[in-house]
This record gives C-alpha cells, sequence and structure tokens, in this order.
C-alpha cells in the first residue's frame, strides 16, 4: 500500500510553496511507514501530519518577508512581545503542545545564564554559533542580514521527530526514540545550522520548494550546517566527516540524514544521487515519497559538487569555497526557479569575481563537471 498522502494543497498547483522546510527527509518518513514497526509508524505518521499543519503558514510569512519591507516584515514576525533591542536571540519552551502555542513560553535570551534544561542550552549554544558564524565569515548580520532576532522553540509537540524552520522561527521536537534519538536534534549543531540557513534562502534567493530549486534549497542548507559544524569544530576540509545529522536516527535506521562526501550511504533505502546520472525524476504531487519532487533527494548532486570544490581547493571550507557558494546564494545571481544549471554558472561566475581564474576556479568548474551539471 502507498504511503497516505498527507498535507495542505497537495496535488495541487499550489502545493510546491506551501512547505515547511524541514530536517526529516519525508521519504524516509514515508518508508518507516511503510516498513517500520508499529511504534516507528505511528512516530512518522504523526511527524508528517504535524509538519504538514505549519506548511500554509510557511508560505505565506515566508513571501511577506521577502517581498515586503521591515516594516511590515516584522508585524510578520510578531509572535511574542519585542525583545530588547540589543537580543539576538531568545529560545521559547511549548511544553508538548502544538502549532497554536508557538513560540510557548521564554527560557533563555541574550545574555542570560544556562538553563536547567539541557535542550534549551544546547539550542541556545548553536543559534548562537550559527549568527556568529555568519557574522565573522560573510559580514552577514543574523539571517536577514538586518539584526533579526532569531527565536527558537523546544519541546514541540510529543515526541515529534523533527526539526523546522516555520518561515519566522526555528521548531524542535524532542524525537521519539523511534526515528530520531530522544534529544539528538538540539544536539547537533549542522542541523540547526542547516535549519537556519533556510531562513537566509528565505531572504535572499528565495528558491521554490520544489524539484531543482528545491534540492538546490535543501543543498544550501547541508553546505552552511556543515560549515557551522567544521567552523565550531576547527576543522579543515580534510578533516570534516561530511555528514549531515550524525547520530541523530536511531542505529537501525542509519547513521546520518545525509552524507556529502558519499550520497546515498547515509541510512537504509537512502536514495541520493552523486551526479545527474543517477537523478531522481519525481513528481511534486504532495506524496511523502517524493518528497516535493525530490529536494531532500536530489541534493546530492550538489552537496557532492560542494564537496568536491571544497576539498580541491584545501584549507579551511568557509574561506573560499563556502565563500563562493555564499555569494552565490546571497548575491543576486540565482531566481527562485534556478536550476542546477543555473547555479554552477552562477558559482563559476562568482569565483572568477572573487578569486580570479586560478585554482578556485578550476576547482568550482571540475566539481560541477564531475557530477554531470557541466559538460
Amino acid at each position: 500500500m502507498p504511503p497516505t498522502r498527507l498535507g495542505a494543497g497537495a496535488g495541487t498547483p499550489g502545493a510546491r510553496s506551501a512547505c515547511c522546510c524541514s530536517i526529516a527527509p519525508p521519504d524516509l518518513l514515508a518508508r518507516v511507514i511503510e516498513e517500520g514497526s508499529a511504534e516507528q509508524r505511528s512516530a512518522a505518521v504523526q511527524t508528517i501530519a504535524a509538519s504538514a499543519s505549519l506548511r500554509a503558514r510557511r508560505a505565506l510569512v515566508g513571501r511577506v518577508a521577502r517581498e515586503l519591507g521591515p516594516q511590515v516584515r516584522a508585524l510578520a514576525y510578531a509572535q511574542a512581545p519585542p525583545p530588547p533591542e540589543d537580543s539576538r536571540q531568545t529560545v521559547y519552551d511549548v511544553e508538548g503542545r502544538g502549532q497554536s502555542a508557538l513560540p510557548g513560553k521564554r527560557v533563555r535570551g541574550s545574555g542570560d545564564a544556562a538553563v536547567a534544561d539541557d535542550a534549551v542550552n544546547e539550542v541556545f549554544d548553536s543559534t548562537e554559533a550559527t549568527y556568529d558564524f555568519y557574522s565573522s565569515c560573510y559580514g552577514r548580520d543574523s539571517v536577514d542580514g538586518q539584526g533579526m532576532e532569531l527565536v527558537s522553540s523546544v519541546h514541540f509537540s510529543r515526541n515529534f521527530d523533527n526539526a523546522f524552520w516555520n518561515g519566522s522561527q526555528m521548531v524542535y521536537g524532542d524525537g521519539s526514540g523511534q526515528i530520531f534519538q530522544v534529544g539528538a536534534l538540539v544536539r547537533a549543531r549542522d542541523v540547526i545550522g542547516h535549519e537556519l540557513t533556510h531562513a537566509v534562502t528565505e531572504f535572499t534567493a528565495g528558491l521554490e520548494y520544489s524539484t531543482q530549486p528545491g534540492a538546490l534549497n535543501e543543498s544550501f542548507s547541508d553546505v552552511f550546517g556543515s560549515l557551522v559544524k567544521q567552523h565550531s569544530l576547527g576543522q579543515a576540509a580534510d578533516q570534516a566527516d561530511w555528514l549531515i545529522g550524525e547520530g541523530t536516527l536511531v542505529p537501525s535506521l542509519g547513521t546520518a540524514l545525509r552524507s556529502m562526501k558519499a550520497p546515498g550511504t547515509a541510512y537504509s533505502g537512502d536514495r541520493q544521487p552523486a551526479s545527474m546520472a543517477d537523478y531522481v525524476d519525481l513528481p511534486d504531487d504532495g506524496n511523502p515519497e517524493n518528497d516535493n519532487g525530490g529536494v531532500h533527494i536530489n541534493s546530492g548532486i550538489p552537496n557532492h559538487a560542494f564537496y568536491l570544490a571544497a576539498t580541491a581547493i584545501g584549507g579551511n571550507a568557509w574561506e573560499k569555497a563556502g565563500k563562493i557558494w555564499y555569494q552565490t546564494l546571497t548575491g543576486g545571481q540565482l531566481t527562485p526557479s534556478a536550476t542546477f544549471e543555473d547555479a554552477a554558472k552562477a558559482s563559476l561566475a562568482v569565483a572568477s569575481e572573487l578569486f580570479g581564474e586560478g585554482a578556485e576556479h578550476a576547482a568550482v568548474a571540475g566539481a560541477w563537471q564531475q557530477v554531470g551539471v557541466l559538460p
């Protein structure tokens, strides 16, 4: 029996924009529904249903944030009492409740000491690390480039197996122990960096969450999620594991959510291709198994291109390869409907602009050629 189709707008023309950028690959959840234990099936159905309920709001707020001015945008993000002017972030506790309770009870903000709740402290520290990464490496002031306060809510719903950017804030589930290990999502710095990068994309290129532009959307989040982790650990490109969400899944499902070094090897049933020769052509029809037209699946191709470019250039990946990818994402080179080829050509133009026609340009060109995006 095929997986149940859940989610507003399934199969309609508007479905491609009405999605929630979440860390859990929906095709993995769909496979668990088909093949998992009774407990795993229940957890996967709950996660898909809860994630779907947030899609329409994210689509609306994302459009407002991208297209309208700062004053109107501020109204869209006014879910909680105004923070102090110098506040970079605030963490809230939803206390097991759902969307209507967001953001929840304020627990910790900028300048506050650590609290007794480890989930709050983990999210606070990784959000701070992501803010510092974008600021120190690329001169970006928060996800919107204008110092927007980062709002996070922990303990969303009950045993919720996901973490996501909902268009205005970060939301974290605790994990059920059936799909994600309990507490693992808030401990994974690359997951937090990944999700916050969806906000950066929303404020810049605005890549549609469908087929190739959606796969680019996911890939940019994986790239900068990995770089946030590498930057925090002081790892050079040849020292990094290039895994996204390593150790977050229960061991029976796999070791990570994605591998940028070896796409298709992260978990049992991982369908990520490493090159266009194995591109998975899927419809964006609302079926979780089809993953919005393969956004988490085909992101393996640009992911691997970045890995190849970064390791060919060497050194700290955020310094050169990361700078090229950052400028490609935020500099106006990409339209919301950009394809892999568009991103490849844009990154080559940026590499030339930043570093000339030398080793960096050659590494980027070679990477896109190896994955079959460029001839």
